[in-house]
């Protein structure tokens, strides 16, 4: 499929659209707004991080409103179980009382949306349930696989600051994350704005539909179809390289705060999201900014700071930063 100029100008119009209406729901939130909306339109799966109270949940609710797609909600607590997640199977009463049969009764994970609230407070073993369905699409319950709808996203949400009972992501269920998104609290300003628009009522409950699943599944086909040049390419790959201490090419802050550099899944979505944002943006190529835009949320969670780094305290975006702004000036 080539994209024209009317492909082009229209992705841009729907995605204005979607963005405005999240902005409307989730006030002050709109870096949080376009990079959940692009992760979303690039097919993949988004860890959302914030304090209590700061919207991560009414986010997701607007987001499926606006798209129009069913929303699976699971609230994690260290007693649910993996069936609770995937679903089970149940033993039916066949009419007349002649016997009975097996039959599988899907999850919460087989809406095409699925918002998993406070993910670190699951068990390691209901954490892995999640994993084949993010990575693979389909669940496996007594032998038998079960197809996922198509498309699929898992949205979860985490509290920085909880430690009493939770249990942190292992690193290979981080990395299924297409994007790990910070919420920072709101200023001032923004607050006195939430008191204005939402202290009798949830702007987010209201939210029509703004783009149809059609729609959204055709968005993101055209984004697959974007141009992407052989140079850009290779930016994107120095970039991920430049993330791993052991190699030549690293840069000297990877040396000396990073353990374990990028994984190639994070150059994949490096391009992947870059590919939506030239579109949002009314290009049909992407550009290494739009690279560079995307690489806080695509790599922050697929670093490992060294042990010195993390007992003082390094912020990792800070020397992602550092590492983006060098490489820009360089690709």
């Amino acid at each position: 499929m080539r994209l024209t100029e009317a492909d082009i100008a229209r992705f841009q119009q729907d995605f204005a659209h979607l963005e405005a209406a999240l902005n409307g729901a989730i006030v002050g939130q709109e870096p949080v707004v376009r990079e959940i909306a692009l992760a979303v339109l690039a097919g993949g799966h988004v860890l959302l991080e914030g304090l209590p109270g700061l919207g991560k949940t009414n986010l997701v609710k607007a987001l499926a409103g606006a798209m129009g797609v069913p929303l699976g909600r699971v609230q994690c607590t260290p007693d649910l179980m993996p069936s609770d997640i995937t679903g089970s199977e149940t033993l039916i009463d066949l009419e007349g009382g002649t016997g009975h049969r097996v039959e599988f009764r899907p999850g919460p994970v087989f809406a095409p949306m699925v918002l998993v609230d406070e993910i670190n407070r699951a068990t390691p073993k209901t954490q892995a349930a999640l994993l084949e369905a993010m990575q693979e699409g389909r669940v496996t319950y007594g032998g038998t696989r079960h197809a996922l709808p198509q498309p699929f996203w898992v949205l979860a949400t985490q509290n920085p600051i909880e430690l009493e009972g939770t249990y942190p992501l292992p690193e290979a269920q981080l990395d299924r994350f297409l994007f790990k998104i910070r919420i920072a609290f709101p200023s001032e300003q923004v607050l006195l704005s939430l008191v204005d628009s939402a202290l009798d009522r949830e702007p987010a409950d209201e939210i029509g539909l703004i783009i149809s699943t059609t729609r959204v599944e055709e968005m993101m086909a055209q984004a697959r179809e974007t141009a992407i040049a052989e140079p850009v390419k290779r930016a994107a790959i120095d970039l991920v390289l430049a993330t791993h201490p052991e190699r030549p090419t690293a840069h000297a802050a990877a040396r000396t705060h990073f353990r374990c550099g990028a994984s190639p899944r994070a150059l994949q979505a490096l391009l992947r999201v870059a590919r939506v944002r030239a579109l949002a943006d009314g290009r049909g190529h992407v550009s290494v900014d739009d690279v560079a835009a995307g690489a806080p949320p695509a790599l922050r969670h697929r670093i490992l700071l060294s042990i010195e780094s993390e007992l003082d305290g390094t912020d990792i975006d800070a020397v992602l930063e550092g590492i983006v702004a060098e490489w820009r000036r360089t690709a």
